[in-house]
C-alpha cells in the first residue's frame, strides 16, 4: 500500500521496497489516460482519472499547500509577473497569465509596508477549517496516499508574489528591509496558529530560498531573515505533533544544516541540489525526496532514462527515509513513451 510507504519513510521504518512520489504527472493527460484507459478529453473523467492514475503509479505521498497566492490576491495586492502555459487543470483551464505589474515600483513606499494592516488578518476558526476541509479533500480524492496541507507563501516565495525579484533584490540591500520581513512573518504567522490546531498531521513547508545556481543573498542574511522565522514556526509544528516536509527549489545545498536544525523531517530535491551529500551526513535521521533529472525523460533516450532511474534508486536504497521522484516535475511536454518507460524501470528496481 503506498501510504503506508509514504507513512515508513517519512518515519524512518525500514520497509523492502523504494517508494516514489511524482509531481504534476497527474495533471499530463495523455500520460494518464493512458496509464488509466480513462478518457481524460472529457473534462467530467479527469478527477477521477487522476486519482486512478496515483494509485497506478504507487505514490507514497501526495504533495500539497493550500495557503499561497490565494491569500495574498484576496485584496489584489501582489506584483504580477505573467505566466507561460505549463498545464491544463481538471476543469481545462490553463495557467497562462499575460498580466504583469509592479505592486511598488517606489522604494521608499515598499520599505513602509505594514503586512497586518496591508493584508488583514484572517479568522481563525475559518482558517483552521480550510486545513482540515483541503486536507479531507484529498483524502477523499487520493484515498491510498500520504497527504497533507501547507503552506506555500514563506519568507523568499511570499516576498517574490508581493515585490518581483528585481524589487526585491534591491530592497535587500537596506537594513530597513527587515523590519518590513519581521512585519510580514507577523502576517505569516497567523497561519501557522491554524495549522497547529488542525487535523492536518503532516506539513509541507513551501519556500524557494535558493536558484540552481544557489544562494542570491550572504548567508548571513539568511540567517537573520530566513531560518530565525523558520525555526520558530517549525518549533510550533514540531509542539503540536505535526511531522513537516520541506521543498525548495534551486540548489540549496549550503543551508541543509540550517533547515535540519529549524526542525524538517524529511526534505525535497531538484537534481542541482547535493542529494548525496545530505544523504551521507543526515541520510539515518532525515527522510528526503528526489531527484531523477527531468530532462533526461524530456530530451533522452530509453538507455539515458534508464540509467538516470537506476542511479537514483541504487543510492536511495541505502536509506529507510529515502523517496524517488522526477525533480521539477513530469511536466505535459514528457513524451509518454518516456514517462511509461521510467514508470517501468522504477518498478522493475525498487525491491531493496
Amino acid at each position: 500500500m503506498s501510504l503506508i510507504n509514504g507513512y515508513n519513510a517519512l518515519h524512518m521504518i525500514s520497509q523492502d521496497i523504494v517508494p516514489r512520489t511524482e509531481y504534476s504527472a497527474h495533471f499530463h493527460w495523455d500520460l494518464v489516460k493512458k496509464v488509466t484507459g480513462i478518457d481524460t478529453d472529457r473534462l467530467e473523467f479527469r478527477e477521477k482519472a487522476s486519482s486512478e492514475f496515483l494509485k497506478k503509479w504507487d505514490y507514497g505521498f501526495m504533495w500539497n499547500t493550500n495557503i499561497g497566492q490565494g491569500q495574498l490576491e484576496r485584496y489584489g495586492k501582489i506584483t504580477h509577473m505573467g505566466h507561460a502555459v505549463y498545464s491544463e487543470d481538471r476543469e481545462g483551464k490553463t495557467d497562462f497569465n499575460s498580466e504583469t505589474g509592479l505592486l511598488f515600483d517606489d522604494v521608499d513606499k515598499a520599505l513602509k509596508l505594514d503586512y497586518v494592516k496591508f493584508y488583514g488578518e484572517f479568522n481563525q476558526n475559518e482558517l483552521i477549517k480550510e486545513f482540515n476541509d483541503n486536507y479531507a479533500f484529498y483524502n477523499s480524492l487520493f484515498t491510498d496516499t500520504l497527504n497533507m496541507s501547507g503552506v506555500y507563501i514563506n519568507t523568499i516565495s511570499g516576498l517574490t508574489f508581493i515585490y518581483g525579484w528585481e524589487m526585491l533584490l534591491e530592497l535587500i540591500a537596506y537594513p530597513e528591509f527587515e523590519k518590513v520581513i519581521e512585519s510580514y512573518q507577523e502576517w505569516l504567522e497567523q497561519f501557522y496558529r491554524a495549522f497547529c490546531k488542525s487535523n492536518v498531521p503532516y506539513f509541507m513547508y513551501h519556500d524557494d530560498i535558493c536558484w540552481t545556481s544557489g544562494n542570491f543573498a550572504a548567508p548571513e542574511w539568511y540567517k537573520k531573515n530566513v531560518f530565525s522565522y523558520q525555526k520558530k514556526y517549525m518549533d510550533m509544528l514540531k509542539n503540536a505533533g505535526k511531522k513537516i516536509l520541506y521543498t525548495s527549489d534551486g540548489d540549496y545545498s549550503m543551508f541543509f544544516d540550517d533547515i535540519v536544525r529549524c526542525g524538517a523531517d524529511m526534505l525535497i530535491f531538484e537534481p542541482c541540489a547535493d542529494m548525496e551529500g545530505f544523504a551521507k551526513k543526515y541520510g539515518r535521521t532525515h527522510g528526503f525526496v528526489g531527484n531523477v533529472d527531468t530532462r533526461v525523460l524530456l530530451q533522452g533516450d530509453k538507455r539515458a532514462v534508464y540509467n538516470e532511474t537506476k542511479r537514483v534508486i541504487d543510492f536511495g536504497r541505502k536509506y529507510d527515509g529515502f523517496i524517488l521522484a522526477v525533480g521539477n516535475h513530469i511536466p505535459p511536454n514528457t513524451p509518454v513513451d518516456n514517462a511509461l518507460y521510467y514508470n517501468d524501470v522504477y518498478y522493475s528496481l525498487r525491491k531493496k
